[in-house]
């Protein structure tokens, strides 16, 4: 006999007893129950690799383009989104677009660089200028056949400009640059063709970002003021898409 505690029915005096029976029938159930459970733990994460496989099998088959691989050249113009903040809000807002900042891409030795108005108007490594972005996303496009030979005079143009601070107002005036103006005004400058079109705040979807807007300015809505955004420039008849990630 094993002295051990049962349900009531098997009892002798204050002390209760279970057939041998019983108790090796509880330790035969305690062994099947340890052994479902790891089966079932077992089983659990084979399901979990075999889902994860799936979804990394079709994530590949619905994004194809996607770690195409980009491989750049002098002069491409690339375009990312910035992390939110009013201000990016109020960009991407106003133009209905994703596109809050752009550069200019150029090579210095073995190394990439861009070309941007962030801050002051500098060089950045573009790996560097990759992992600014929102999600490390970005899409660049590429001078058409006709304005190639224009590239070196292009990238003159742009790194002319270097050191310049940040116009925070996006006037069209030489005192300070924000990221679109430095190409537009460079691609200018070597070709005389504007790229993109100008436009007027007034024609900007500015009305749910007035007050940012306002705070920049001390209180006034400039909508005559002129300028070219990011998604003005990409709209370009002298580009083409060649990469988004």
């Amino acid at each position: 006999m094993v002295c051990q505690k049962v349900p009531p029915g098997v009892q002798s005096g204050n002390a209760t007893f279970i057939p041998e029976e019983y108790a090796a029938t509880r330790r035969l159930n305690l062994d099947v129950r340890r052994h479902c459970t790891r089966h079932v733990k077992a089983t659990n994460r084979i399901l979990k690799t075999l889902l994860a496989l799936c979804l990394s099998f079709t994530a590949c088959r619905q994004a194809p383009t996607r770690g195409a691989g980009y491989e750049p050249q002098q002069g491409d113009i690339a375009f990312q989104s910035l992390p939110h903040n009013p201000l990016i809000d109020a960009i991407e807002g106003a133009t209905a677009s994703t596109f809050s900042h752009c550069g200019i891409l150029h090579r210095a030795g073995t190394q990439w660089l861009v070309i941007e108005a962030i801050g002051p108007v500098r060089e950045t490594p573009f790996a560097a200028w990759i992992a600014q972005a929102r999600d490390q996303r970005y899409t660049v496009f590429r001078l058409k056949t006709p304005y190639r030979a224009k590239i070196p005079s292009f990238i003159q143009a742009a790194q002319s400009y270097e050191g310049l601070p940040y116009d925070i107002h996006y006037d069209l005036d030489d005192s300070a640059m924000y990221c679109s103006e430095l190409i537009y005004k460079a691609f200018h400058r070597a070709t005389g063709e504007d790229l993109g079109r100008l436009q007027t705040l007034g024609e900007l979807q500015w009305q749910p970002h007035a007050e940012v807007i306002k705070q920049i300015e001390g209180g006034k809505l400039p909508l005559d003021r002129k300028m070219i955004t990011p998604r003005s420039l990409s709209e370009a008849k002298q580009l083409e898409k060649i990469y988004t990630k």
